[in-house]
């Protein structure tokens, strides 16, 4: 229900001067309105901290001044005083400081007299004005809660939900339109396609001379609807088939054997993630000769889906506490477990991260270090434990609010510190051979520092957060970083010296988060 304040600024606004201001043309206060009611109602309980109904509003409300300097807004004298460059435009006073739909009034009511005023304000629009208003509000909250626009919020909907296709990556070669990839799993891929065929023909039409992205138009297309696809194989043979579209996620899990360690790379976290993972553990152990142990390379993964981070933990460790979720929301409260999968509790683990190693991925190589199932080397990773929840606001936009902070299960957050290794390969080689010679005398040359890590609570202030990273500070991978993991894997003892010490399952989960 829209207050009556509200109903009136539909007409005209009467500002401290008591000169009534029309509504500009194009300017809609009621759809205003109920885009800053529905988001500050969805905000209030969830931010990651309190913050009042009041106080998002006025902080929302320098948006207009970042659309025009001249203007000014603030809370002074018992009144929201709106200023320009000849003086005070309007003085409201406040409503009660959780009165949700009163402050959206508030807030429309102030924007439409600016708008009265101000060149800038008027051209920005409705839109403008609401996108103002949210950028200036979260820019007091955390870097990943945002508004997006209705267009935008389509497009970002249509990417979340994908295309549907044969699971295929085309390249050209010459004249010819050659298969880069055939996605695991993926229709292409189950009827026998493979990289390096040359597609002939989608749907009767030839492929030759075209562009990879004019034939992959082509084999796009609605979800469940059929495609006709005639290939050619190294050896020369014709093939065809009709396979069905469906939904395929881009392979993140590629493996391969670098002597006596298999390397296992995961470039993101996506709904297949974990069961590629796990058939390449599966496949990599069952060789004539086992791998001495195994490497899993997360350097440069930002991350995608926790929930597949969590599943794809079940292959290296077993059951036991992944992650944390902890938020003022109780649903956005949850103890991640992993369950009874592992694969080997033998094979050596050693994890590569590196300064852009982030989330999802952060995740998992928390877990395996903090359950000491593994041994973590690189630098400090990027540091992004937070987690977002979704709502639809009424002008088809959406609001991404940080509701939870993410904790490793010795219930340090990984937001900010990110994953401290316990081989750090960015300070350079002569460090990284005292590491070493550290570790082959049975002794953690980083244990004072990991300790520290791992004791740390949220919140966390900048200073303490840089003190512990800068013990190894963030950077790209290198090749030294697979290098020390085939040393650790080869010298049992100092792969062990490396681990950190086994927890109870239950030690995170006490822990507060304020």
């Amino acid at each position: 229900m829209i207050r009556a304040s509200v109903l009136f600024v539909l007409l005209f606004i009467v500002p401290a001067h008591a000169q009534s201001v029309p509504v500009p043309p194009g300017f809609d206060p009621h759809l205003i309105t109920q885009v800053y009611s529905t988001a500050l109602a969805f905000m209030a309980p969830r931010t990651l901290d309190p913050v009042p109904v009041a106080q998002l509003t006025i902080w929302g409300l320098h948006g207009l001044t970042a659309l025009d300097p001249e203007l000014t807004t603030e809370l002074q004298g018992g009144k929201v005083r709106l200023s320009g460059r000849n003086g005070e435009l309007a003085a409201l006073p406040p409503p009660g400081e959780a009165d949700v739909s009163a402050w959206a009034g508030l807030a429309t009511d102030l924007a439409v007299v600016a708008a009265g005023v101000s060149v800038p304000v008027r051209r920005a629009g409705t839109q403008g004005v609401m996108q103002n208003f949210f950028d200036e509000l979260f820019n007091h909250l955390d870097p990943y809660s945002r508004y997006v626009p209705p267009v935008d919020a389509v497009e970002d909907r249509e990417r979340r939900v994908g295309q549907a296709g044969a699971g295929l990556r085309l390249t050209r070669r010459g004249p010819f339109i050659v298969v880069a990839e055939a996605i695991t799993d993926g229709p292409a891929a189950l009827a026998g396609l493979v990289a390096g065929d040359i597609i002939v023909s989608v749907d009767g039409q030839p492929a030759q001379g075209k562009d990879p992205a004019t034939v992959m138009g082509w084999i796009t297309g609605p979800e469940q609807t059929e495609v006709s696809l005639v290939w050619r194989s190294r050896g020369g043979r014709t093939h065809s088939a009709v396979l069905e579209r469906v939904v395929v996620p881009p392979e993140t899990v590629f493996a391969q054997r670098s002597s006596e360690v298999l390397v296992i790379q995961v470039t993101a976290f996506n709904y297949s993630t974990d069961a590629h993972l796990s058939q390449a553990i599966v496949q990599g152990l069952a060789a004539a000769k086992p791998p001495a142990g195994i490497a899993l390379d997360l350097r440069g993964n930002r991350g995608g889906l926790l929930r597949q981070a969590v599943t794809a933990a079940d292959t290296l460790l077993p059951a036991g506490v992944v992650a944390i979720t902890a938020g003022r929301d109780p649903e956005a409260t949850r103890v991640w477990r992993s369950t009874s999968g592992q694969l080997t509790d033998i094979v050596p683990v050693v994890v590569l991260v590196d300064g852009r190693t982030a989330s999802a991925a952060e995740v998992l190589a928390a877990a395996i270090a903090d359950r000491g199932r593994g041994v973590v080397v690189g630098s400090s990773t990027l540091g992004k434990g937070l987690v977002q929840t979704i709502a639809p606001l009424p002008d088809g936009g959406e609001l991404f609010v940080t509701w939870s902070r993410i904790l490793a299960p010795r219930g340090w957050p990984i937001q900010g510190l990110g994953v401290l290794p316990q081989l750090c390969t960015s300070l350079g080689q002569d460090v990284l051979n005292w590491e070493f010679a550290t570790l082959a005398q049975g002794r953690q040359p980083m244990a004072k520092t990991l300790e520290t890590h791992r004791a740390a609570r949220a919140p966390l202030s900048p200073t303490q957060i840089l003190a512990i990273r800068n013990a190894c500070p963030a950077a790209e991978g290198r090749d030294a970083d697979l290098e020390a993991a085939r040393l650790l894997i080869r010298d049992p003892a100092a792969y062990a010296a490396a681990l950190l010490p086994p927890m109870r399952d239950d030690a995170a989960l006490s822990t507060t988060t304020r």
